[in-house]
C-alpha cells in the first residue's frame, strides 16, 4: 500500500508560536500526530521544509511512491510555480490545505496557484483541517494504491 505525503512549507515549523490568533497553538508535531491517527493503518509521510526546493523534490518523490498528497505550500501556493509544475506530474489526488481561511485575509492570499491543481482545497478548519484531510485522502485514493 503506497503512503500518503502530507507536505508542510515555510514557516509551518512555528505552528504554536506563529501568530496563535491566527494559526492557534498546536504545534506542528501535535498536527502530525492527528495526522497518523486519521491516517489509521494507512502509511503516512510527514514532512515538513522552509525551502522550496525541498518541497518539489518531496512532490518528486510521492509521483514515484505515493497514493496522494495532502499539502499545505503556505506562503509558496501563491508564488512557486516550480511547486505548480511538479504537482501537475501527480497522478492521483491532491487536498491543498490551509489552517486559515485565505479567503478571508488580505487580496495577496486570495489566488493559489496550487488549487489549480488541486482535487480538493480545505482551509478555515484551523490545525483540524489536517486531520479532515487526511480522512479524506483515504476516502479518494484507489483500493489497493
Amino acid at each position: 500500500m503506497k503512503p500518503i505525503y502530507v507536505l508542510n512549507g515555510p514557516n509551518l515549523n512555528r505552528l504554536g508560536k506563529r501568530e496563535p490568533e491566527i494559526y492557534g497553538t498546536t504545534t506542528l508535531a501535535q498536527v502530525e500526530d492527528m495526522c497518523r491517527k486519521a491516517a489509521g493503518e494507512r502509511h503516512l509521510r510527514f514532512h515538513q521544509t522552509n525551502a522550496e526546493h525541498q518541497l518539489v523534490d518531496w512532490v518528486h518523490e510521492a509521483i514515484d511512491e505515493g497514493a496522494g498528497i495532502v499539502i499545505n505550500p503556505a506562503g509558496l501556493s501563491f508564488r512557486s510555480i516550480p511547486l505548480l509544475d511538479a504537482l501537475k506530474m501527480f497522478p492521483g489526488p491532491i487536498i491543498e490545505l490551509h489552517i486559515s481561511n485565505i479567503h478571508r485575509r488580505e487580496e495577496i492570499y486570495h489566488t493559489s496557484l496550487v488549487s489549480k491543481v488541486a482535487t480538493a482545497v480545505i482551509a478555515g478548519l484551523g490545525p483540524r483541517g489536517y486531520e479532515v484531510a487526511v480522512k479524506a485522502m483515504g476516502d479518494m485514493i484507489e483500493p489497493g494504491s
